[in-house]
């Protein structure tokens, strides 16, 4: 028995030994935490999944976990802008595992600017888009918006015309106003731009078609485009229509780089409008015509628009030199865009120069930033009438007369009339651009100097100064010869003389000077997982013009008239005081509240100040456990955003007072024996205040294999209030009958989205495609203090034919600029009956009271798309538009393509549309010009660009990357659209500048 016991004590004791060794055996963890590249990751988690032991790495990147217990575990790496990993290791003793974190989406981590600072794009709240150089339009690129054409959902670029120089039409999510501007707010580097235009869109600098045609494209580092209100609220009460913030290019660190740039390319007039050929027009005169009428037919054949138009050359070449000394990162760039257009006599010169200098000082705490841009731009205006007159003017008439009488060129004449011209005759197409010669000369510099101060004693705190400015100097002259027909026998002086042609000048000077001070703070938290970063600061603009006020004068200098005032100044300030907070918790949920308080001089003193506030919320549902490790999404994030916004922009500086002006020589006052001019006052509203914009908005930002595809998807609301709109006053209580007030209520509301795929990514050959929709849809909700059914709403979109008429309206539940027009009845061959419109309201007589809204130049749809290849040192690609839905009224067609308009009345033969050979209308009804015939599908496809470059490497020694390219801009387009091009920003089609299509070859060369 005892040997039983003892052999049973000792296998217990040998039992209890080895589970004690097991028990107490134990190992530990260590390695390396690094990049792609091989650099230490310091501050990475390392966590062994299930249990509460991790470690973080140290400077070098070095973890260490003690005291683990054998076994078999799964390890998680994470570290903030890398992929998290997970690595199944077993622990038997020391064990060594290192880990290789690969970054996230460089999208996603890119930096993008936003209103007074930066934030990653991965961090953003809002509903912001970013495009980078290597996302621009190709081409020739005359004004910067043309860039992004195409390239964001819920931006819509439209040039204004083929003209050099004209700039575009943008607009975000539609734009907010009816009489008020819809453009966006633009920033260049830090510095706002005043958005105010004339009446028709056009520049309120004296001398340039477009103010931003002053800019040269070639600096452009990059756009971030603000489209809700928890992203523009920050800009306050110029922030309804959205903000484009434009980011220049900088001095680096490293050694100094020469880059140059060079293009050539030929424009060529892409389609004329289809008129009748000489032998169409004898035909048809001879068939429809008497014989007077038959007998002002000639024997020529001229095609009057290729008289006008020519093949147009273009140069553009940029040169910049960047790099750093010790402590001084620089750029400096020079360009010169050399532009012909393709109407005879157009021009365009610019010569621009850029200077970015950005030195740090004390160990990086003080940084200081100097950017300096100058433009001179030089241009010749091709007078436009002749681009109608080429359409109009009769091609069985020569182009020159054979005598002197008007420069030689063929006019129709009345010998009965002072000046020997038959009375609203069109004149010799050619003749309005070669006898008139409309030259501007215009200086601009936009700058600032930026200091950002890191305190020594709190590091996260920054005291940031902006001090920018924007002026020009535009002036230019307009001389017609005494021959030309456009001014012959204009004027007659005192003595019974006759004068003729112009010799007018014009001048003006702006200024925008803007100071900004505040404070920002970011700091990460680690303890509570949270960051959190604001800004706070106040800023003071001061808006100034002069315009010069000049004689009118004739081409051998005799007055006309002179001015009433010999200069007008008008200056508005705007002082801003702002603020805002974001906070992150854990990277995955992020809130920013956003507020701005706006007094501006262009109110009244009890109406100058208004408050703009925004928040959004934000949640990285991708960092969430039941999606993490997801084998199909990489990226998901949910936006939610709301604000209110405002537009300033509305009109004149003082509308809330009387502005005086002095009376014309036909509302003279007799004292005595002498007759006085009086000064009158204009009508006035005190109450005029912003127009305001409320937004929400919900988005998704997603990610699919790794982000390899990649987008966006918005819904948006958008309310607007204090709309201006036309109003009558009571007699006796204004000093006129009809002001202008905000008392109008609109809606707007639509979905965009938008895709970037990486079909093919290898070493040799890649392949991305980039798609964006925008739907969208406005109405108007109010336009009259009360309701009032009666009131049919505000006449707009004037067209010619006739006198005073308009083709749109505003009106309540309506799109904006709906068409307004009498419905067309058709006969049984599909042929409009001549004359005949539905009774609508039934009462047996065709008026007023039978026109209906029809259609709307506003598209529901647009889209863009781009492709880029790159195969070695290949590279082509693609970029193009769509637009569905918009509507566009043929003016050309109304005007010209009629029995009447080319057998007119008054004693002439005229051109006309090939439309009349179809329609067989005689336009003897007033109504015509009103009919819905004229409504036409713009909807269209257009190829924008088609590219392809070769990069030949280095083509010295150790340096010298060479790259040739060429491209084609304005391709084709495809469309049911019976005008010359679909493409219409106002809906209307009168006889615009057509946009050319270009040929351009390009050389860039990086030393």
């Amino acid at each position: 028995m005892r040997k039983n016991y003892s052999k049973k004590y000792v296998l217990l004791c040998a039992f209890l030994m080895m589970s004690f060794m097991a028990f107490s055996q134990t190992g530990s963890i260590k390695g390396k935490v690094s990049d792609e590249t091989n650099q230490p990751l310091p501050g990475a988690t390392v966590t062994v999944d299930g249990t509460t032991i991790g470690s973080t790495t140290d400077p070098n990147g070095n973890y260490a976990i003690n005291n683990v217990k054998a076994g078999t575990y799964t390890l998680s790496v994470k570290f903030i802008g890398y992929i998290t990993i997970k690595k199944t290791v077993t622990v038997n003793g020391a064990t060594v595992e290192n880990f290789s974190l690969a970054p996230e989406s460089k999208s996603l981590n890119e930096v993008v600017v936003i209103g007074y600072g930066t934030q990653r794009k991965k961090d953003l709240s809002g509903s912001i888009t970013n495009v980078t150089a290597k996302d621009f339009q190709k081409g020739v690129i005359t004004t910067p918006e043309q860039l992004i054409a195409g390239k964001v959902a819920g931006v819509s670029v439209i040039s204004n015309s083929g003209a050099p120089g004209a700039g575009s039409k943008i607009r975000i999510r539609g734009g907010a106003s009816l009489s008020a501007s819809n453009d966006p707010l633009i920033v260049i580097d830090g510095v706002p731009l005043d958005n105010a235009r004339n009446a028709d869109g056009t520049s309120k600098i004296s001398g340039v078609a477009d103010p931003l045609s002053l800019i040269n494209p070639n600096d452009i580092e990059s756009f971030s485009v603000l489209k809700d209100a928890s992203a523009t609220a920050i800009y306050g009460n110029r922030a309804s229509n959205g903000v484009i913030l434009i980011t220049t290019k900088k001095g680096k660190k490293g050694k100094p780089t020469v880059d140059f740039s060079s293009q050539f390319s030929v424009s060529k007039l892409g389609k004329e409008v289809s008129v009748l050929s000489a032998d169409q027009l004898r035909d048809y005169v001879k068939a429809n015509g008497t014989t007077a009428q038959q007998a002002l037919l000639g024997t020529a054949n001229t095609d009057w628009q290729k008289q006008i138009y020519q093949t147009a050359q273009t140069t553009d070449n940029n040169i910049s030199v960047s790099g750093a000394t010790k402590v001084l990162p620089y750029r400096v760039s020079a360009g010169y865009l050399n532009q012909e257009g393709i109407l005879k006599t157009g021009s365009l010169r610019r010569f621009t120069g850029a200077i970015n200098l950005s030195p740090s000082f004390f160990t990086d705490h003080l940084k200081v930033n100097l950017n300096v841009k100058g433009a001179n731009v030089k241009q010749r205006f091709a007078n436009q009438d002749a681009i109608g007159s080429a359409v109009s003017f009769n091609p069985t008439l020569p182009v020159y007369s054979g005598n002197n009488r008007f420069g030689g060129y063929y006019e129709w004449l009345d010998p009965s009339s002072v000046n020997g011209l038959k009375s609203l005759a069109p004149l010799n197409p050619l003749g309005l651009l070669e006898q008139r010669d409309d030259k501007s000369n215009v200086y601009r510099s936009i700058g600032n100097l930026t200091l950002d101060y890191k305190f020594h004693f709190l590091p996260e705190l920054h005291a940031n100064v902006n001090l920018g400015y924007d002026v020009s100097n535009g002036r230019g002259t307009v001389f017609v010869n005494d021959s030309a027909a456009s001014g012959y026998k204009r004027y007659k002086d005192a003595a019974g003389v006759f004068h003729g042609g112009t010799n007018t000048q014009y001048k003006q000077l702006q200024s925008n000077k803007i100071f900004e001070g505040y404070l920002s703070y970011a700091k990460d938290i680690k303890d509570i997982k949270s960051h959190i970063d604001a800004v706070a600061g106040y800023s003071y603009q001061d808006f100034k013009t002069t315009t010069y006020n000049f004689p009118d004068v004739t081409a051998d200098g005799t007055i006309v008239s002179k001015p009433v005032y010999p200069f007008d100044k008008p200056e508005n300030r705007l002082i801003s005081v702002y603020g805002r907070v974001n906070y992150i918790y854990d990277d995955k949920y992020i809130l920013t509240g956003t507020v701005r308080r706006d007094g501006s001089s262009k109110f009244a003193p009890d109406r100058r100040y208004g408050t703009f506030p925004s928040a959004a919320f934000a949640w990285k549902m991708i960092q969430e456990d039941f999606l993490k490790g997801s084998k199909v999404l990489s990226d998901l994030k949910l936006r939610l955003g709301y604000g209110k916004t405002g537009q300033q922009d509305i009109g004149e500086n003082y509308s809330y007072i009387s502005y005086y002006n002095l009376s014309n020589n036909t509302a003279q006052y007799q004292l005595g024996d002498k007759f006085y001019n009086l000064y009158r006052p204009g009508g006035y509203y005190p109450n005029r205040t912003w127009e305001e914009t409320t937004s929400a908005n919900v988005g998704f930002d997603f990610g699919f294999a790794d982000n390899r595809i990649t987008g966006t998807i918005d819904y948006y609301h958008r309310k607007t209030t204090n709309l201006l709109n036309k109003i009558s006053q009571p007699a006796g209580s204004n000093f006129s009958n009809e002001i202008v007030a905000n008392i109008g209520d609109a809606t707007s509301s639509g979905v965009e989205f938008n895709i970037n795929a990486d079909i093919i990514r290898s070493t040799d050959l890649t392949w991305s495609i980039g798609l964006n929709a925008t739907y969208n849809q406005n109405k108007i909700t109010k336009l009259t203090i009360a309701p009032d059914p009666s009131y049919a709403g505000s006449p707009t979109g004037g067209i010619s034919g006739g006198t005073g008429q308009n083709i749109q309206i505003n009106s309540v539940n309506y799109p904006r600029y709906s068409f307004y027009v009498y419905q067309q009845v058709y006969g049984a061959d599909g042929k409009p009956l001549d004359g005949v419109f539905v009774d609508r309201n039934g009462d047996g007589v065709i008026n007023d009271q039978d026109l209906y809204h029809y259609k709307s130049p506003d598209p529901k749809g647009y889209f863009g798309l781009t492709s880029n290849v790159n195969y070695k040192k290949w590279s082509a690609g693609f970029t193009a538009r769509a637009s569905v839905g918009n509507y566009a009224y043929n003016n050309v067609f109304s005007s010209t393509g009629t029995q009447r308009s080319i057998i007119n009345p008054i004693g002439v033969i005229n051109n006309g549309s090939t439309n009349v050979l179809q329609s067989g209308l005689t336009g003897n009804s007033d109504k015509n010009v009103l009919s819905d015939y004229y409504i036409q599908n713009a909807s269209f496809i257009r190829m924008d660009n088609i590219n392809v470059g070769y990069n030949f490497g280095k083509v010295f020694k150790n340096t010298g990357n060479l790259r040739l390219s060429a491209n084609v801009q304005n391709v084709f387009v495809i469309t049911k659209y019976k005008g010359v091009d679909p493409e219409i920003g106002t809906g209307i089609d009168n006889n615009l500048y057509p946009r050319p299509r270009t040929y351009v070859l390009g050389l860039n060369l990086s030393l």
